[in-house]
């Protein structure tokens, strides 16, 4: 078994206990030298459930806490959940579905409201929200900006980070100005499946070697992630479990310890107030 000395955090991954690996993938992590995770809810529909108000979403919620109570037996740290609406939601729901924009917006949001539920209850660490990756019409990319926002909002009112699943740049500036005017803090938007840097929020960067060493050479705010999936339909797809600490070994091997400590302590501080040394159990 891997260990290291310092704390090895994935930002995010999901884990489905119902029908992917669950905490074997967990076990995996840990092996490797992986110590701390972020587990983010899979989207609603991969858990089987067709909502229809934002109480429906609960138990989507509901089985990522369960998981992530089971994680955090198997780790000499930690894990915590991060709940939320994906954004590809809005495409279920109108596409599929038949509903307009507007009220596909209402139920994303009250899908939010209900994750910051969690959160107040001090049962979540985390919000998460976005926009869609992929060309959509006008009326619903003006929806999803406007559930992005409210996402930000509540996040500023929860005291929290918000993970944003958004289209591929190295550029958010029109989010951070939004986090701005609810009084979110920057460095608490995250962009998932970053690259090595990000104007307007906190990468947390694909852990390839390339993204690595731009975030590391850079030395600005970053967090390293894989967004296993934990889908065995699709098991090649994104990064597996075990990725995220073999990338820490192969920086420490590179010299790369301020990045390492950047993006595996300093970080999760600043961004979510964790202290991943202190909840290390070695």
């Amino acid at each position: 078994m891997q260990e290291f000395d310092t704390p090895v955090l994935d930002n995010h991954l999901h884990l489905d206990p119902d029908h992917g690996r669950g905490v074997e993938a967990v076990k995996d992590f840990a092996r490797s030298g992986g110590t701390h995770l972020l587990v983010v809810n899979k989207p609603s529909w991969l858990l089987g459930h067709e909502v229809e108000t934002g109480a429906d979403f609960r138990p989507v919620f509901e089985t990522t806490i369960d998981v992530v109570r089971g994680a955090s037996e198997l780790l000499d740290g930690r894990a915590w959940p991060v709940l939320g609406v994906h954004p590809g939601l809005v495409s279920k729901l109108v596409d599929d579905r038949g509903f307009d924009p507007e009220d596909a917006h209402d139920l994303m949001c009250a899908g939010l409201d209900t994750a910051a539920e969690f959160v107040r209850a001090g049962d979540a660490l985390a919000l998460k929200s976005g926009r869609p990756h992929y060309d959509v019409t006008d009326a619903v990319w003006e929806a999803s900006n406007d559930v992005l926002k409210h996402g930000l909002e509540l996040a500023a009112d929860c005291d929290c980070a918000l993970q944003l699943h958004t289209e591929s740049t190295t550029d958010l500036s029109d989010v951070a100005s939004w986090a701005d005017e609810r009084g979110l803090p920057r460095e608490r938007v995250v962009k998932h499946y970053a690259q090595g840097h990000l104007v307007g929020g906190t990468p947390s960067v694909m852990s390839d070697r390339d993204r690595l060493e731009v975030a590391a050479e850079r030395g600005d705010p970053f967090l390293m992630e894989t967004d296993f999936i934990d889908d065995p339909d699709r098991p090649g797809a994104v990064m597996g479990p075990k990725t995220v600490p073999r990338r820490v070994d192969w920086m420490l091997e590179e010299g790369y310890d301020a990045a390492v400590r950047n993006a595996h302590v300093e970080t999760p501080a600043l961004v979510y107030d964790i202290d991943t040394e202190a909840t290390l159990d070695r």
